[in-house]
């Protein structure tokens, strides 16, 4: 019987402990706005990789031109890697002379996304050698071309890193376009699963990047040579790693954030949930290192091993899960809890699976309402209770994850965007900020 109920509750209370835990860190200064201190300036470059994204494009630079904090300048990179619709036309009408836009031709363009940021890096080095800047100054950041960052995020960036330890910070993401049923999913999964990961981690020195609201400190990629970037299908993810190898300390930034367009339809979801799923898998080639460096501690290397031995779990231990909770619900509702009558026992059996499946979602679309308040309790139940089956299709984007990587397959179609208004509201990028 209580092995029964163990594997039925653990889950949500997983979930609950989680959810508690970034109540706890985070709430108290939810409010409060960091400022840089000192006199240090510092010079940042917001790098936007760039396909074929005339559809968003607009909007990110000119949010990204407008994005200030005292005693920083601020530049913007496009890397055109290619485009051949009419992203070069709404860059081309974008006057500013903070904006420089890197073209990049075939057939050197289109080798990928790091191959992108690697040819950024090469270009902003130079420049800052070329005028005798002080490489732990300057910090490029990645805001991908759909992305927005809210108007405090250089300010919280910049004051990390004054924190010497600390060679790069990853923002907070968020989902703008969450009117439908699916974004909202997944403004749940950013905002606050993957937020309340990401402040664990912060606790365990072993805060991931991300491929959006990345920023990372000149000379901290100069440590890893001419090409910080890989091709890794989650060129985001391998970046951190070989931060943390290098003992560079990687902060977490939840005051402030980018927001990004949610995937539209399922067959898309799967399709990007299957090339992460392949990255971690391909991840998973540095644990030795990892296990080896003295730069990585204890409680930092369970964690990494964890998340990157997680889609190998999730596609192996589901079947045991799932086949330990069939049995414990059918068991459930056979025999009956204790001295209760079968029928009430059949009602309790399936309350408690079904239980065990809804809560966790509902913990999180309770916290997106106590923590950020620009969503309606009734929109992120919703959403909530859709969340089962949302993590069952991560399920299948793992198992065909794994079906890809043990067939040789690397090969990734980017993730299509939707057409945006000319000027997106700035009302959804300060939202994201509460």
């Amino acid at each position: 019987m209580i092995l029964r109920v163990l594997l039925l509750l653990g889950w949500p209370a997983y979930n609950l402990i989680l959810a508690l835990y970034v109540a706890a860190v985070a709430w108290p200064r939810m409010r409060h706005t960091t400022r840089p201190t000192g006199t240090t300036s510092m010079y940042f470059w917001i790098v936007v990789p760039c396909l074929n994204e005339e559809r968003v494009v607009g909007n990110t630079v000119r949010n990204a031109l407008a994005l200030s904090a005292p005693g920083i300048v601020c530049r913007v990179l496009v890397i055109d890697d290619g485009s051949d619709d009419g992203t070069p036309e709404v860059l081309a009408g974008i006057e500013d002379s903070r904006l420089h836009i890197l073209r990049r031709e075939l057939p050197n363009a289109r080798k990928g996304k790091g191959a992108g940021l690697n040819a950024a890096y090469q270009m902003i080095r130079d420049w800052t050698h070329e005028r005798g800047m002080d490489p732990d100054q300057v910090v490029v950041g990645v805001i991908d071309g759909d992305g927005r960052g809210s108007a405090n995020i250089l300010a919280e960036v910049a004051a990390a890193l004054t924190d010497p330890r600390i060679g790069a910070v990853q923002c907070r993401v968020r989902i703008h376009n969450r009117d439908k049923l699916l974004g909202a999913i997944q403004d749940l999964e950013f905002a606050c699963v993957a937020d309340a990961s990401q402040i664990l981690r912060g606790g365990l020195g072993s805060v991931g990047l991300g491929g959006n609201g990345q920023f990372t400190r000149l000379s901290a990629l100069e440590q890893l040579g001419d090409r910080p970037w890989s091709h890794c299908l989650v060129e985001d993810m391998e970046l951190g790693l070989r931060m943390h190898l290098a003992g560079v300390g990687i902060g977490y930034v939840w005051r402030a954030c980018v927001t990004q367009q949610g995937v539209t339809d399922a067959r898309r979801l799967l399709r990007q949930r299957t090339r992460w799923a392949q990255g971690n898998l391909q991840c998973a080639r540095y644990l030795p290192s990892l296990f080896r460096s003295p730069q990585i501690t204890n409680r930092a290397l369970l964690e990494m091993a964890y998340y990157l031995l997680a889609p190998w779990m999730n596609a192996l231990g589901s079947v045991v899960v799932v086949g330990f909770w069939l049995y414990a619900a059918g068991q459930s509702v056979v025999r009956g809890w204790g001295s209760v009558t079968p029928v009430a026992a059949s009602g309790a059996g399936l309350a408690l699976w079904l239980g065990a499946l809804l809560v966790p979602g509902v913990i999180w679309a309770v916290l997106h309402r106590v923590r950020l308040r620009d969503e309606r309790l009734g929109r992120m139940v919703l959403a909530g209770l859709a969340y089962p089956g949302f993590l069952l299709l991560g399920l299948v984007s793992t198992w065909r994850a794994v079906g890809r990587q043990a067939s040789g397959r690397n090969g990734w179609a980017k993730t299509e965007r939707v057409a945006e208004e000319p000027e997106l509201s700035r009302n959804l990028v300060a939202a994201a900020t509460n």
